[in-house]
């Protein structure tokens, strides 16, 4: 059973940057790992993903040019570095882990004030 821990989440002002990190064990091998973040009131949703090489990188629009994934294999973690951060990314950001399906850790909450 594949397990993952995030961690570096935090409460920064606006413009500020974060960088998070997640742990996979559990299961041998590589898979695309991505990050999913939540708002209060809102479903879950998107941010970024990294394939498994790590050599394809996709992000959705509202953090492109901001946000940016990473991944080293040898540490079996994934990273996001996310710079330029506003008061709308404020959530509880997942890491997420593509088997056959996503599975994802409990979260890290990022706070951005203004």
């Amino acid at each position: 059973q594949v397990q993952l821990v995030e961690s570096g989440g935090g409460l920064v002002q606006a413009g500020a940057s974060l960088r998070l990190s997640c742990t996979v064990a559990g299961r041998t091998g590589n898979y695309t790992l991505g990050w999913f973040r939540q708002a209060p009131g809102k479903e879950r949703e998107f941010v970024a993903q990294i394939s498994a090489s790590g050599g394809a990188t996709f992000y959705a629009n509202s953090v492109k040019g901001r946000f940016t994934i990473s991944r080293d294999n040898t540490k079996s973690t994934v990273y996001l570095q996310m710079n330029s951060l506003k008061p709308e990314d404020t959530a509880i950001y997942y890491c997420g882990v593509r088997i056959f399906d996503w599975s994802y850790g409990s979260g890290t909450q990022v706070t951005v004030s203004t």
